[in-house]
């Protein structure tokens, strides 16, 4: 049996830590978790023997100390505000990374590093120093949700275990999917100038884009997918410096005149104008290009 241990009432430290282990070092997808008070060892270490590495062995049973035990993967014995639990655990996983997945993608290994970055930050109450520390929407986070759960559901180790696991597999598939669209954008985006500001063209099947293409700055978004043809245009949402905003009244005009057989769905908002969504398969994809709609954005 393989048993990964970390502290009783795990916090987001503990529970990637045990989170990479199963997830990326090879075997060890079914350990069972154990828990044990803070800074404490499942079982005393034999004497004589140290902590050169950080699965040991106990006739045929395997165990790994994440954030308790004071061992190789427990950051307790070091003031480094770098270091935690999960970057310990990242290191030492990372090594074997190649032996599960032939070709790990760049966006995966980078998706990782920032979320155990994320986690590291927290682990350190850096959290107090990020924008609008006070803001609702952090209490939307997975740490939070954490937090919560202990308060919803007390002394249900293996359930925060289970659950934020699950959170981090879904947060995993996202950071990728962000970072690839970061990538697309500065290889492949196409900027132009329009009456309201910046806008960017893409052809890619990644419909992040959009969303980070306006945290990014640009005012409106243009994306094709080349597989489908489909096109999706949306404009920043209006805020307090810019209350009239956008209005794709005048575009989705001129683009129904060039390509009447197409759908097109004009939003009520006038901030996102659809030719093919997965909400309605009906919808008729255009026949124009990316850069006859990028032109005419730029002459409305």
């Amino acid at each position: 049996m393989k048993y990964i241990v970390t502290h009783t009432s795990p916090d987001m430290d503990a529970i990637t830590s045990v989170w990479l282990l199963r997830k990326f070092l090879g075997g060890w997808d079914k350990a069972e978790v154990k828990f044990v008070p803070a800074g404490d060892r499942l079982l005393p270490l034999p004497k004589g023997q140290s902590f050169d590495f950080a699965i040991e062995k106990r006739g045929q049973d395997e165990y790994i100390h994440v954030d308790t035990g004071m061992g190789p993967l427990d950051h307790h014995q070091t003031s480094d505000a770098n270091v935690c639990g999960a970057s310990l655990t990242f290191d030492f996983v990372k090594k074997g990374l190649t032996q599960i997945e032939p070709v790990i993608n760049s966006e995966k290994l980078e998706a990782l590093t920032r979320i155990v970055t994320f986690v590291t930050e927290g682990d350190h109450f850096k959290e107090i120093f990020r924008p609008e520390p006070l803001a609702d929407y952090h209490d939307f986070s997975v740490v939070n949700i954490l937090d919560g759960l202990k308060l919803l559901k007390p002394n249900q180790d293996t359930f925060y275990v289970d659950y934020i696991c699950d959170c981090l597999d879904a947060i995993l598939n996202d950071f990728e999917n962000k970072i690839w669209a970061e990538r697309e954008i500065k290889n492949s985006g196409i900027e132009f100038k329009t009456k309201w500001g910046k806008g960017l063209g893409i052809e890619s099947i990644n419909d992040s884009i959009i969303k980070l293409a306006q945290i990014m700055g640009y005012v409106v978004v243009v994306r094709r997918d080349p597989r489908k043809g489909y096109v999706r245009i949306k404009a920043r949402p209006n805020d307090l410096s810019n209350s009239k905003g956008i209005n794709l009244t005048l575009v989705h005009e001129k683009l129904s005149k060039m390509d009447p057989n197409a759908t097109w769905f004009l939003h009520v908002s006038k901030k996102m104008l659809l030719n093919g969504t997965p909400k309605n398969p009906k919808m008729k994809p255009t026949k124009l290009k990316l850069n006859d709609i990028i032109e005419v954005l730029k002459k409305i």
